[in-house]
């Protein structure tokens, strides 16, 4: 029996399973080679995925969203009517997946002399501080449970 070593074991990192999960998908994607890509910052709040799919029309290509990945899918067909006498740039399907953090928004795409572009906005988070009542509750035989408040007698000895 294997046992595999987590990231994410420690007592401290409570309720990152999906992200342990998301790591794992990430290390079976990136394997895949093809199509190549880019990914660069535009602006504040915005990304673009730039991937090179030379040959590919827009009707050959998908772009959606499932759950919280970015799926690209590329299909071509053979030309049945062409003779080939080398044949060195084959008909190819392909499928790539990119991990989306939450709030990430797929604002469009374009084909562009073989590069297909991805636009994506990620909002700018605002920072959450909330805080958190600490109420007294007394547990003692027969003491009703709830908010209590203790009286503390000064300490007398002193005099």
């Amino acid at each position: 029996m294997t046992t595999r070593l987590s990231l994410f074991n420690s007592p401290l990192l409570l309720g990152f399973d999906q992200f342990e999960r998301t790591l794992d998908r990430i290390a079976k994607n990136s394997a895949e080679g093809y199509p190549p890509y880019n990914i660069e910052q535009i602006g504040e709040d915005g990304l673009r995925i730039t991937l090179a799919v030379a040959g590919f029309t827009s009707e050959d290509l998908s772009v959606q969203t499932e759950d919280n990945q970015l799926v690209i899918r590329g299909r071509q067909t053979d030309d049945r009517s062409r003779v080939y006498l080398h044949r060195g740039i084959a008909a190819r399907q392909f499928q790539r997946s990119f991990v989306l953090a939450e709030g990430i928004e797929v604002i469009g795409a374009s084909l562009d002399n073989g590069l297909l572009n991805v636009d994506l906005r990620r909002p700018m988070p605002e920072p959450k501080v909330r805080t958190i009542k600490i109420e007294q509750t007394r547990t003692d035989q027969g003491a009703a449970k709830g908010p209590q408040t203790i009286d503390v007698a000064p300490d007398r000895s002193e005099a």
